[in-house]
């Protein structure tokens, strides 16, 4: 597993070998919440809401190194377009342990809290 392969299940829209790239114990930051999100299955609930919240969803640019990589992406949150980076640390398994979003510009950040938030039951 790695970066690459986490991009390419994302790429074609597999949740499930998304998932599979994630260490039992990822850290997942999103650029909505405070707290951050731990462990598989924290993130798999928040990966499948972000499945089916996103439209037209691609990575545009790719910037790794040995311990990870830094996806540049665009999406669309019904008519708000959104850019953001995915920053990705992969352990020496190549498990990604570490993953940190962000988005721009703020009404983007505020779409993807309004919209995923109530999915989560998140208060805004």
């Amino acid at each position: 597993m790695s970066a690459e392969a986490f991009r390419k299940a994302v790429e074609s829209f597999d949740l499930n070998a998304a998932l599979a790239c994630l260490a039992p114990d990822i850290v997942f930051h999103s650029p909505v919440t405070f707290k951050p999100f731990e462990g598989r299955e924290a993130v798999a609930v928040l990966f499948g809401i972000l499945f089916r919240t996103f439209e037209d969803f691609r990575y545009v640019g790719e910037f790794s190194s040995d311990d990870g990589a830094v996806l540049r992406f665009l999406t669309r949150i019904g008519d708000r377009e959104v850019e953001g980076i995915d920053m990705i640390h992969t352990r020496d398994d190549g498990l990604i342990d570490e993953f940190t979003v962000m988005v721009r510009p703020l009404s983007a950040a505020m779409a993807l809290r309004d919209t995923v938030g109530a999915e989560l039951g998140l208060k805004s």
